[in-house]
């Protein structure tokens, strides 16, 4: 994807001119402060004029002109959201309305980018070859614990017929194994909800603290819907120890930017 605007691009998608995907960057927008300067998130106090002049640069740099990006309310839970038919043509009341408490969405339409907002959270791209559907996902810690990624597999799966062995997946931009220091209560949610916890925390002698790999746990969960370990994309870029390039809440705060992992079908 050529664009004036800095992204990071998905080379597992590359080979399907039918869809595009990316994540931005901080870089390329007119927002200040906190949220400078690439911020396309309406929901952390940025100013909705420079959000607004974002969105819509962003949206000129995408193939086929999409008609809108469709960002949810994200709450840190597992609701995934088909955008159907009955759903574009919703007043945008209504269309608003229903993305609150949405962290992930899904789709077969064409002419919607479907995003995600993340400061170190785990964005997740996924695409359907067979069927020809596409969904973002965000994943926080609470979200990935709880299998937002098998659960909204599960949900595409019941709406399109979607099968691992058919599914090309991407992670995004967030925070590392390195970086992601938790508390005893975080690393007991993982142990409790059956993670296999060697595989995806480690422990720093040092600090006294364990670490959890939050693009492991989450890489387990489209594996254990069957999706081939080669159709999987880890980007391996960590928001937090690349806070110049990537907004990260921990480093700045909840009220700063956020960065949009989109996709769409052309």
């Amino acid at each position: 994807m050529n664009s004036p605007i800095p992204l990071v691009s998905y080379r597992i998608l590359q080979t399907h001119p039918e869809i595009y995907a990316f994540s931005t960057t901080r870089q390329g927008g007119c927002s200040v402060g906190p949220y400078a300067s690439m911020n396309c998130t309406p929901y952390t106090g940025d100013d909705a004029d420079a959000v607004c002049r974002n969105q819509e640069r962003l949206l000129r740099t995408l193939p086929g002109s999409p008609l809108q990006l469709v960002i949810p309310w994200q709450t840190h839970g597992t609701q995934a959201l088909c955008i159907d038919g009955t759903w574009l043509s919703a007043t945008p009341e209504k269309r608003r309305e229903t993305l609150q408490g949405v962290d992930a969405l899904l789709t077969r339409l064409s002419g919607l980018c479907l995003c995600i907002s993340t400061a170190d959270c785990i964005p997740l791209l996924v695409y359907d070859i067979r069927h020809r559907a596409v969904a973002a996902i965000h994943a926080g810690w609470r979200g990935t614990v709880n299998r937002i990624v098998l659960r909204t597999l599960e949900k595409m799966q019941t709406c399109y017929g979607t099968k691992g062995e058919d599914v090309l997946a991407c992670i995004g931009p967030g925070i590392s194994l390195q970086a992601f220091e938790v508390g005893e209560e975080v690393y007991e949610a993982f142990r409790d909800a059956n993670f296999p916890i060697g595989q995806i925390s480690c422990w720093n002698g040092e600090t006294h603290k364990h670490h959890i790999d939050l693009p492991a746990a989450n890489r387990l969960q489209l594996m254990d819907f069957g999706v081939p370990a080669r159709q999987i994309e880890v980007s391996g870029l960590c928001t937090y120890t690349q806070y110049e390039k990537f907004f990260s809440a921990r480093r700045m705060g909840i009220r700063s930017g956020r960065m949009l992992t989109g996709i769409g079908i052309l």
